[in-house]
Parts: structure tokens; C-alpha cells; sequence
């Protein structure tokens, strides 16, 4: 008898309060409900805490926690902040923006920095525009 397709591993990254990591994995359950595994990785344990009570399956925090986690994942869904070292007030640390740049999985990153960071040719789209944009036309093509 064939196997069931395995769920696939949507790795969810914040810091600070975990605001917009909660957004992000409400908005991915109330789409996809459980056909697909959330792991909220956050930079401290409050923001995991916040994204745990956002119905996250898993959660860790931390540099380690990151690292180990992204090189499993099959998406990693973050804020630009995400993949620069030194970002969210220092709570990025260059280990775990090299880990998350450099892992196989697919990057799907919000357009949002309180960095000295500008990208060019990005709309200014509200989150709740952009969560939808990344849930139906970015993370729903790699899930079906």
C-alpha cells in the first residue's frame, strides 16, 4: 500500500514580541488548517510564545534551535530581518541569518525591516495584504 504524502514543514521566524509571526501562522492555518506542520522559531521565547498561541504544532527559540530546525524545513517564512545578522535589535545573530540564507529550503520573505535596509521596487502593502499574497501565491503552490 502507497504511503501518504508527508506534510510538509513550514519553519515560521520572528523576534521581539512575535507579532507578525503570529499573523503569518494564523493566517497559514485558517488556509491549510493541519495538511501542514508549523514550527515557530523564535529569536526569544516570548515571541515563541506568542506564535505557540497562534496554534503553531511546535516551537523553539533561540540560535541553536534555529539552525538545527531551518536545515530540515522544507519552507522558512520570515520578515527580511530574518536573513541579516544584527536585525530585530540584535536578536539575529550572524549564525542564525547565515543558517537561514543558507538552507535549502524556500525563503519566503516579507518585505519588512526596522533596519537601515530599503528594497527597491517593493510595494507598500500593508501586513495583512502581504500575508495573503504570501499565503495564496507563494506558499500555496509549494503546499498543493
Amino acid at each position: 500500500m502507497a504511503q501518504p504524502p508527508s506534510r510538509k514543514t513550514v519553519c515560521v521566524i520572528d523576534g521581539q514580541g512575535g507579532g507578525i509571526g503570529s499573523t503569518i501562522i494564523k493566517k497559514i492555518k485558517a488556509h491549510f488548517g493541519e495538511s501542514v506542520e508549523i514550527i515557530a522559531l523564535g529569536t526569544n521565547a516570548i515571541a515563541t510564545a506568542q506564535m505557540l498561541k497562534a496554534r503553531a504544532n511546535r516551537g523553539a527559540s533561540g540560535e541553536n534551535a534555529i539552525m538545527r530546525t531551518v536545515a530540515r524545513a522544507d519552507v522558512v517564512v520570515g520578515t527580511l530581518s530574518i536573513m541579516l545578522a544584527h536585525a530585530m535589535m540584535g536578536e539575529v545573530t550572524p549564525k542564525m541569518a547565515e543558517a537561514v540564507s543558507g538552507c535549502a529550503a524556500t525563503k519566503l520573505i516579507l518585505p519588512i525591516s526596522h533596519e537601515n535596509v530599503d528594497v527597491i521596487g517593493v510595494s507598500d502593502d500593508p501586513l495583512p495584504h502581504l500575508v495573503e499574497t504570501l499565503v495564496i501565491d507563494h506558499l500555496k503552490p509549494l503546499i498543493c
